[in-house]
């Protein structure tokens, strides 16, 4: 039996699951690590403690289940996309905490940047928006901010990497970025897949402090020790578009969802490269060796999973997620309170970073119970409004959608989902498809499957949920929802 890793580096955790050749896991192991918050609205992560979590979680998903390290075919690799670290691939010095992709530090460099070109031709090269959310405005500022750091870049010292730049590094001592990680640093042209020299010279990045834009998949990036084996490292996908793989969504038109810290929303759109009208981002699906890049289109949502977090963590309202699903399943609305979680701004459909959350419609008529609820509503309301911008700018109209993440084990929120949508929503047997995803692009690499076809006939339905909510009330809370929405604007900074 050959077995397939995935490590799985995410925005609050790391795991690293092994599958087995049908795509069924057969061990895992995760360990969270630190969020540093060293200013209000700043998120940042401390880049040695995520490779001593992976070192450790790597080890202890073998020990746990007694698998000789000799039977992993490969590991495939999905990450947390635009948080970017700064390090010398020389002496492996590593000269910032990552940044984050919620960070919005770089608010004041974006408009800048905004003012020297135009959005339409920033979206025509790559399929993005100027937004602190990505990559390059991170680096523009550590470039500004950090003591010596332009002169380390120019003397060829440093390279500005995203999370799966920086693991590759410490596995195999190889600098790449796969096209879907590369795609969401606003600097590469998403036409030709190669870093974009205007977009260089505008942000005054230099080509050689980038990895090396390689394929998703079919490609052996290089090999790495884990105890008495050498094990190759191939296959790279951002999280959400390894969430897309893993999801079997290999055919244009087929969409998903991922609940975890954010919710993304992912529809495959072929090779047609569909520039969106209604504030979704274009971005690459991925890449197999040898052939054209399938794309996608996007809608991002900052908090989600994150927000029952805070409800937990800062506001100390309940001890776990399930109190907080019990709690809300114990009333039948949210008794009129809408909360808008825009921590970091507002993402897609909106791209406002000006936004701060609200917790509107308070009555004394409320309680901790209506709150919990506003807060899973929260994330389907978010949803809805990308699957609306994502309906009008493929013309596709969706019969189902596919969803995953941690937060689907929140039956209160599916269900309502499915509500506000008015379609069935379904969780695959394998939930964890990000990792899935990033094993699939690893298997396909190592030879493991020969083809997506292979794949998709792994794919089965475990739950669904089908909408029950009539129309009137369904119109009557998404107007209450964008106008507590409308609450949020003009907050912090006011746009230009």
């Amino acid at each position: 039996m050959k077995y397939i890793g995935a490590i799985d580096q995410g925005t609050t955790s790391t795991r690293f699951i092994v599958f087995d050749q049908n795509g069924q896991i057969v061990s895992s192991s995760q360990m969270e690590h630190r969020q540093y918050f060293p200013a209000p609205g700043w998120v940042e992560h401390d880049a040695d403690e995520i490779w001593a979590n992976t070192r450790t979680v790597m080890i202890q998903a073998l020990e746990k289940k007694g698998i000789d390290a000799r039977s992993l075919a490969g590991i495939g690799i999905t990450n947390q996309r635009e948080t970017c670290i700064p390090f010398n691939p020389r002496t492996g010095e590593v000269y910032h905490k990552a940044i984050v992709w919620q960070d919005l530090r770089t608010s004041a460099i974006i408009a800048r940047l905004k003012k020297e070109m135009g959005e339409s031709e920033l979206r025509e090269r790559t399929g993005l928006r100027f937004s602190p959310y990505f990559s390059a405005g991170k680096i523009i500022w550590m470039l500004e901010n950090v003591e010596g750091l332009r002169d380390e870049m120019e003397k060829g010292n440093v390279v500005f990497g995203t999370i799966d730049t920086y693991l590759v590094w410490r596995l195999t001592g190889k600098v790449v970025t796969d096209v879907t990680n590369a795609s969401r640093y606003m600097l590469m042209n998403i036409r030709t897949l190669d870093w974009d020299e205007d977009l260089l010279r505008l942000c005054g990045i230099s080509r050689a402090a980038l990895p090396e834009i390689v394929p998703s998949i079919g490609q052996i990036y290089g090999y790495t020790k884990i105890k008495n084996a050498q094990v190759s490292v191939c296959g790279i996908l951002g999280d959400q578009q390894a969430a897309l793989f893993g999801q079997a969504c290999f055919e244009s038109g087929q969409a998903k969802c991922t609940y975890g810290t954010g919710c993304f929303m992912l529809m495959n759109t072929g090779d047609r490269l569909c520039y969106s009208t209604k504030g979704l981002l274009s971005t690459v699906a991925y890449q197999m060796k040898g052939q054209p890049p399938v794309y996608a289109i996007e809608g991002s949502i900052a908090i989600a999973g994150s927000l029952v977090q805070w409800a937990r963590d800062n506001l100390k309202m309940v001890r776990d997620a399930h109190e907080l699903d019990e709690l809300a399943s114990s009333v039948p609305d949210c008794g009129g309170v809408y909360i808008v979680p825009a921590f970091s701004g507002l993402f897609a459909p909106h791209w406002r970073s000006d936004a701060r959350g609200v917790i509107a419609g308070l009555t004394g008529y409320v309680t901790r119970a209506h709150i919990c609820r506003a807060v899973l509503e929260a994330t389907a309301f978010q949803a809805n409004d990308i699957f609306q911008a994502m309906e009008e700018d493929s013309s596709i109209k969706l019969s189902v959608l596919k969803v995953d993440g941690g937060l689907t084990n929140s039956a209160p929120l599916m269900a309502f989902q499915a509500d506000i949508l008015s379609i069935p929503v379904i969780r695959p047997q394998v939930i964890e498809t990000t990792a899935l995803g990033a094993a699939y692009a690893s298997g396909l690499s190592a030879g493991i499957w020969q083809n997506t076809e292979n794949l998709a006939s792994y794919w089965k339905e475990q739950l669904r949920w089908t909408p029950g909510m009539d129309s009137q009330s369904r119109d009557e809370k998404i107007s209450f929802w964008r106008k507590a929405v409308s609450r949020t604007l003009n907050w912090a900074e006011k746009e230009d």
